[in-house]
């Protein structure tokens, strides 16, 4: 699908759709706990889809309803299962773990880059831990064999999610285990939501440092009603809209005592020249005198792509370092933004863990990459600039109502499939 966004944004308000970070680990809960769960989340997305689609496999019972979905938890995992995790990294680097500490037999499949994506550490963590894994944890592969209780290590610089699959896993296990991350832990505050959304069920880790020790046969307690929190990644991208704009926009529903790593995002726009405003409406930013910072991603990686378009529009250069992660997302992220911001008239010079970019914009067309993240920053740049994207259709994978979420403040949208 290619779509054409006209110059012309004026601003306004937006509710935070539900956090799809938050939405998956809630998901798994729910899916281990001890009775039903209505799991409020009003909107959906492929990757939360593809979460639920898993838990199915394993023989949880997920009903979609108009107000989220009803979780009756598994009871008997089918004696075989074909699991498929769509282009989900959450989804396949959470359920793997999951899926090996009851006992599956189970045949992961994914699409798009999933299957190019890093997981060694996860597969070194996880055979020697009991777990028999084929074709190197390559997709397509088959899980067998047991997870057993014990000392698990894992590096902390490749994808926290690693250590979040094993925190959610190991908890059913009758014995107790410890966890320790070599290295330092990127992204720690993905960590502590799923920590979060443990407590939430009843089960209690003890971290000390890099140490996590996972107390056995921990059970799974329903709170019988959750609620999925506001989502702080892609409300950034409305945040940042409001950084271009004179109006700028106020977000709804977002929690700033939130464990979401994205809510960083207010303090990177402030420490930019952006004017940030809190109320019981929401919180509101306008632009104001934007000028370059550095940027450090290693725990907000997925900001750098919107982040980049209010550096290019802000006075001098902006650096982001420690980004390397970027290369192993849905696209190589260092290289798609710096694509971005040429195609769009600005100037980016790509680094081997990082990028910077400056020198304004002036509109242009934007390949999408088949990454969710590209095409929703191009669009944001609509708002000093025409931006047409090709292969738009990506945003369906954590936020389909995008477009007409971006018509409510003003955009012009021209869609071609």
């Amino acid at each position: 699908m290619k779509v054409t966004v006209k110059q012309g944004l004026r601003g306004g308000e937006i509710t935070a759709i539900p956090s799809k970070s938050d939405a998956h680990r809630l998901l798994i809960c729910a899916a281990l706990a001890d009775a039903p769960t209505t799991l409020i989340c009003p909107a959906t997305s492929e990757d939360i889809e593809a979460t639920a689609g898993v838990l199915r496999g394993l023989g949880a019972d997920i009903e979609r309803t108009a107000e989220g979905y009803t979780v009756t938890p598994i009871k008997c995992v089918p004696e075989e299962c074909l699991l498929d995790c769509g282009e989900s990294g959450s989804t396949l680097r959470f359920l793997l773990p999951v899926a090996a500490s009851l006992s599956a037999n189970a045949t992961f499949v994914g699409h798009g880059r999933l299957p190019q994506r890093p997981m060694d550490e996860l597969y070194d963590a996880l055979t020697a831990g009991g777990a028999q894994i084929t074709s190197g944890c390559k997709l397509p592969f088959h899980l067998s064999g047991s997870l057993l209780a014990g000392e698990y290590e894992i590096g902390g610089s490749v994808s926290s999610q690693y250590l979040s699959g094993l925190l959610m896993g190991l908890p059913r296990l009758s014995g107790n285990s410890r966890i320790v991350v070599k290295g330092k832990l990127e992204s720690k505050g993905y960590v502590l939501m799923t920590l979060d959304a443990l407590s939430r069920f009843g089960v209690d880790i003890k971290r000390e440092e890099n140490t996590f020790k996972v107390p056995g046969g921990s059970p799974y307690k329903t709170p019988g009603t959750i609620t999925v929190q506001g989502d702080w990644s892609n409300g950034a991208f409305f945040l940042c809209l409001g950084a271009l704009l004179k109006e700028g926009v106020t977000v709804k529903g977002l929690d700033e005592g939130s464990m979401q790593a994205d809510k960083a995002v207010l303090a990177v726009l402030e420490e930019m020249g952006a004017q940030v405003e809190r109320s019981q409406k929401g919180i509101t930013v306008k632009k104001g005198h934007l000028h370059g910072v550095t940027v450090d991603a290693s725990h907000i990686p997925d900001l750098v792509p919107v982040l980049s378009i209010v550096g290019a529009l802000a006075e001098g250069k902006t650096t982001f370092i420690n980004a390397g992660r970027l290369r192993a997302k849905e696209s190589d992220r260092i290289k798609t933004v710096c694509s971005m911001i040429t195609a769009l008239g600005g100037r980016a010079e790509e680094h081997e863990e990082g990028l910077a970019v400056w020198g304004g914009l002036s509109g242009g067309e934007v390949f999408g990459a088949g990454d969710h993240r590209i095409v929703m920053s191009s669009a944001i740049a609509a708002a000093v600039c025409p931006v047409t994207i090709t292969g738009a259709q990506a945003v369906g994978k954590s936020y389909p109502g995008f477009f007409e979420d971006l018509s409510l403040l003003g955009a012009e949208i021209l869609k071609e499939d």
